[in-house]
Parts: C-alpha cells; sequence; structure tokens
C-alpha cells in the first residue's frame, strides 16, 4: 500500500501545469488532519509550492532543475476548478492589442470570485474582483478591447477604438457593439460612434 504522500504527489503529477491542489479534493486519499499534514511535510520538502492558503501547486521539472509553473496555465486552473471567470487586466489587454507599448511588471488578473495573491515562487499573481461588464467575452479579442478602453478611460478609447477598427475584424468589433447595453454610458457612447460613423 502506498503512503499517503506519494498519493498525493500522484495525482498532482496526474493534473495539467499549473492546476491547484487543494486539500478538499484528496479527501478521498485520506483525512482532513492528514492531508493538511501531508501537504505541509511536502512544502518544507520543497516537493510542493504553497500558492497561498491551501493552495498548492506542483513544481515544473526542467533540465535546469524545478521552477514555479507559468502563472497563466496556474490561472487557467484556477478559472476551471472554481468555476470562475478569469481575465487579463485592462492594462495587459491594451498591450495586447498594441494600444500601448508599457508592458505590465505584475501579474494582475480580474476575476468573478474573490480578491486575492497567490504566490509562485518569487512572482506574486494577484487576483481582482471586477464588475460583470469587465469579464464579458473572455479569451476572445472583443472582452479585450472592453478591458483596455476600461482602463484606458473615457479620454483615450475614442482614438483607442479608432486605432482597433484598422487591426481588428469587423466581427470583434459587431460583438463590442452588441454588449453596449452592458457597458458603462461613456464606453457605449464612444462604440456606438464608431459603429455609427464606421
Amino acid at each position: 500500500m502506498q503512503t499517503l504522500a506519494k498519493q498525493v504527489l500522484e495525482h498532482a503529477a496526474g493534473l495539467p501545469e499549473g492546476t491547484p491542489l487543494v486539500a478538499k479534493e484528496l479527501l478521498h486519499l485520506g483525512t482532513r488532519a492528514a492531508v493538511d499534514q501531508v501537504l505541509s511535510r511536502l512544502v518544507q520538502r520543497g516537493t510542493l509550492l504553497r500558492a497561498g492558503r491551501g493552495i498548492y501547486v506542483l513544481p515544473v521539472e526542467s533540465r535546469f532543475g524545478s521552477r514555479a509553473p507559468s502563472a497563466s496555465k496556474m490561472v487557467e486552473g484556477l478559472a476551471h476548478q472554481r468555476g470562475e471567470t478569469i481575465v487579463s487586466h485592462g492594462a495587459a489587454a491594451a498591450n495586447a492589442l498594441g494600444l500601448t507599448t508599457q508592458v505590465p511588471v505584475r501579474s494582475v488578473y480580474l476575476t468573478s470570485g474573490p480578491s486575492r495573491r497567490l504566490k509562485l515562487g518569487a512572482q506574486t499573481v494577484e487576483f481582482r474582483h471586477a464588475p460583470v461588464w469587465q469579464l464579458i467575452f473572455p479569451g476572445r479579442a472583443a472582452g479585450d478591447v472592453v478591458r483596455a478602453l476600461a482602463w484606458l478611460g473615457p479620454e483615450r478609447a475614442g482614438e483607442a477604438l479608432r486605432t482597433l477598427r484598422t487591426k481588428l475584424p469587423p466581427a470583434e468589433i459587431k460583438e463590442v457593439a452588441s454588449a453596449r447595453a452592458r457597458l458603462p454610458t461613456w464606453m457605449a457612447k464612444e462604440v456606438s460612434a464608431l459603429v455609427s460613423h464606421g
């Protein structure tokens, strides 16, 4: 019979890279106290990384040694596991769309869940609770447009939309326009102006 530590590590190894490991998901292997103790010991040994309170991740092994999984992989796993909508922050969206050359230094994501910070090795990943309108169209360019506009603000939104009209397929702009009722008034006006003059 395998030890609980080996069973926990086998379970973690079967998960996609960066998927968070939570004690509640391991209760089929043993009691809560035993699972908590094993997780704590695995962190002390360096076999697991503690990302936050009660959240653990398996480090990625490479030829250069072990490292923390990428933030994007962990975010993907966390969103799937918790059923949350998690999207990139407006600054990252604006950079990805070519609206700014500023590269965000910190990893910040918007979430439908609670605000929190997780550690991945030396990197801190911040999750900020956001209103529903900022979380629309996750994983799509139309959603990035909305988040980038929110970050840029009312003063720069019109100019940004005119730039994006030349860069994005018309279907993406139409998708943003279809969400006008859910957007703040200033953003809906800018989108309407773009569509009516388009």
